[in-house]
């Protein structure tokens, strides 16, 4: 419905796109597609955001042609740009740009209806986005060998001087040629090396390394890219990994880095077959912030061998202060963070041919379960496969199909077992107790047994029985206990009551 939705949408932006080169024509002006639209419609690669630019016509005669057409919304006005309610497209006047300071919004905008196509183009960052297609006839206008540069896979920027006034730039550069699977030009890149980045608030950095991770096919390239363009400032955690050395046996393709690179382009592959929409930049930051921790707790043994113990457990740390710095979202945060500290847990539980009650802890301690299979896959599969011979390729993978069927069964049988009854706190109050914060105590560990298999009935039989003679009188008398000062006390010995919670050989499971 949604494709439907868009796809009728884009033609009533086109058809009125038509309209207002058939009206700008009639005045003596001309009308061009600009930008990603012209650039994505030669690659043959959908793109509704539609861009036009008008030229050879004053602002106020373009406001009179809008105002015919439909309610004119001004978007900037000093920057002549408009659009107009109920339409997805943006109807904007040719400007210059001069650079007055050092940041990302320090320039001032000319509006200039008559300084051409070449002057026009020239302020755009790259060569395949300074395309113009004229609207009424189709005719490509190429002012910078934009059309030779899309042919061949290149990434160029149009002007050094102007180039340079952005710093943004550089990371637009990395995210186009992720996108696209383009190289950068080398002129470019030695560009690019010469630029300040520091200056660039971090949404905008966290925009362009979204695009990257979300619409790329390979987002290795942005960050090997950047790394040419030695840019590596923002994703310092990233390229710590570079020299990180790995078990050759499990790991063919060298380094940390190199491997969070393979499981980041694999990851790309599963961005929508995850939980939830809003779990897509998340899960693609977790494929790369899974390892972060190597960085700090790899070891070389006298032996040779590779030793990374507890990487998950400092990549969480790690993890937090690179999306801290570059997106400061709770959400993203917590997602993120509880993946890379669970993510050597499924191959833990399949190695060892952990128990069901292991696998249903594990994966109630995920936010997302089944994304976390994805990762693990990722994580599997995330090699230099080409470096091993048929047979270990074959074994390699056989492993990891097994290990992946593994998990699917043991998710399926969890989220059977959280269908099951289990206790609550009515169920608490029908015993005897009275509401109070040490409920929480009391259902935390009733429901790890109800995971562990435990029927409903059982598990409150034995908080029943726990709950008898003196040790229920000394329990209700602490849960009713009024006083902060007591309670608080009360609530660091209560863990021994937790001790009466065990599990017991002779319980029926479910």
């Amino acid at each position: 419905m949604k494709e439907i939705q868009e796809r009728q949408q884009n033609m009533k932006d086109k058809d009125l796109a038509l309209q207002i080169a058939k009206k700008v024509k009639e005045v003596g002006g001309i009308a061009y597609f600009v930008g990603g639209y012209v650039r994505d419609s030669i690659l043959d690669i959908p793109n509704k955001d539609i861009d036009i630019e008008i030229h050879g016509i004053k602002p106020e005669i373009l406001k009179n042609i809008l105002s015919e057409l439909g309610d004119i919304q001004t978007i900037g006005n000093a920057f002549g740009i408009y659009n107009l309610k109920g339409y997805d497209l943006d109807i904007a006047l040719p400007r210059k740009e001069r650079c007055i300071g050092t940041g990302h919004k320090d320039f001032e905008v000319y509006v200039d209806p008559y300084i051409g196509t070449h002057a026009a183009a020239r302020r755009r960052d790259f060569t395949i986005n300074a395309l113009m297609k004229n609207i009424l006839t189709g005719e490509i206008v190429d002012e910078f060998n934009g059309l030779n540069d899309l042919k061949n896979h290149i990434i160029r920027h149009v002007d050094s001087s102007t180039f340079r006034e952005d710093p943004l730039r550089v990371l637009r550069a990395c995210q186009f040629a992720a996108r696209f699977d383009f190289k950068i030009a080398p002129e470019t890149i030695e560009l690019c090396k010469t630029m300040n980045l520091s200056t660039l608030p971090k949404e905008r950095i966290a925009g362009e390394l979204s695009k990257a991770l979300l619409k790329a096919k390979k987002p290795s390239v942005f960050f090997n890219s950047l790394y040419e363009c030695e840019q590596t400032k923002w994703f310092k955690e990233v390229y710590a990994l570079k020299g990180i050395k790995q078990n050759s046996k499990y790991h063919p393709e060298g380094d940390a880095y190199k491997h969070t690179m393979y499981v980041l382009d694999e990851a790309a592959d599963f961005k929508y077959m995850l939980e939830g929409i809003n779990h897509v930049v998340p899960f693609m930051l977790s494929a790369l912030c899974h390892d972060f921790g190597k960085a700090e707790s790899t070891i070389v043994r006298d032996d040779g061998k590779v030793q990374s113990i507890g990487h998950e457990k400092t990549g969480v740390i790690l993890a937090t202060q690179f999306l801290d710095r570059i997106y400061n979202n709770k959400e993203y945060t917590k997602y993120v963070c509880n993946m890379v500290e669970l993510h050597m847990k499924p191959h833990m539980c399949f190695y060892n041919e952990s128990k069901v009650k292991t696998t249903n802890l594990m994966f109630d301690k995920s936010v997302a379960p089944d994304d976390l299979i994805h990762l693990t896959w990722c994580d599997s599969i995330g090699h230099d496969m080409l470096k091993l011979d048929n047979n270990t390729f074959n074994k390699f993978l056989n492993k990891t199909w097994e290990e992946n069927d593994y998990l699917i069964n043991r998710l399926i049988e969890y989220k059977d077992r959280i269908k099951q009854p289990h206790i609550s706190a009515d169920d608490l109050i029908d015993i005897g107790l009275k509401p109070s914060p040490l409920f929480k105590i009391i259902l935390d560990k009733a429901w790890d047994m109800h995971l562990k298999g435990v029927k409903k009935e059982h598990v409150l039989k034995q908080v029943a029985d726990v709950l008898t003679g003196d040790d229920k009188a000394a329990l209700l008398s602490a849960i009713n206990n009024k006083n902060k000062k007591e309670r608080d006390n009360i609530n660091a010995d209560y863990d021994d009551f937790t001790l009466y919670f065990k599990e017991q050989d002779n319980y029926d499971r479910d």
